[in-house]
């Protein structure tokens, strides 16, 4: 006779359970979208600024830009999406890009996952992670080393960049890349209200 009345309860807890899974799920899923868009909006307006500063000054004007332009883009794509947005790599350039453990995890995921053949293009990653804040999404999507960027990530840079780089970046980490290469990603982490 108990085993009758325990089981309804045992039943409902149960799809109570699955019931929350699927929200979960289906909020992953909103957020992965909402990422996606905010990532690629980021970086478009970072490929427009400097291409506009190289094809105005040269290479030298696009280090300029990249170290003016590039926090504020990430400011404003922040604010724009609720978010906060940023880019890192295994090999930084600006040690405050960085990346914390669950980034640095990720992008040797993602190193693993090109040497196994899979495209950087179309590669991201994204889960709920339990931080100091409470339950938050993060979301992280591959960046492609381009054939442009080697003029100042690449394996052969002229001097007078180098020079600059050095200047500007005294610990830059960030050369050595080919075309192709993982270059690092953008990372967006989604405040626990949005959950």
């Amino acid at each position: 006779m108990r085993l009758i009345q325990i089981t309804p309860v045992v039943i409902m807890i149960a799809l109570l359970g699955i019931g929350a899974a699927a929200a979960a799920d289906s909020q992953a899923e909103i957020l992965k979208e909402k990422s996606r868009a905010a990532a690629a909006s980021f970086q478009d307006t970072l490929r427009g600024h400097l291409m506009s500063a190289m094809k105005a000054g040269g290479t030298l004007a696009a280090i300029g830009a990249c170290r003016e332009t590039a926090p504020e883009a990430a400011a404003k794509a922040s604010e724009a999406a609720g978010a906060t947005i940023k880019r890192t790599s295994l090999k930084v350039r600006n040690p405050n890009d960085a990346p914390d453990a669950w980034e640095q995890a990720t992008l040797e995921q993602f190193a693993a996952r090109k040497a196994a053949g899979e495209k950087l293009a179309t590669m991201e990653y994204g889960a709920w992670v339990d931080g100091p804040k409470g339950r938050v999404y993060r979301y992280m999507k591959a960046i492609p080393m381009g054939e442009k960027c080697t003029l100042c990530h690449g394996k052969t840079i002229a001097p007078a960049v180098q020079a600059k780089l050095h200047e500007l970046y005294p610990q830059d980490r960030a050369t050595g890349f080919a075309p192709g290469d993982l270059r690092g990603a953008v990372s967006i982490t989604w405040p626990a209200t949005q959950r």
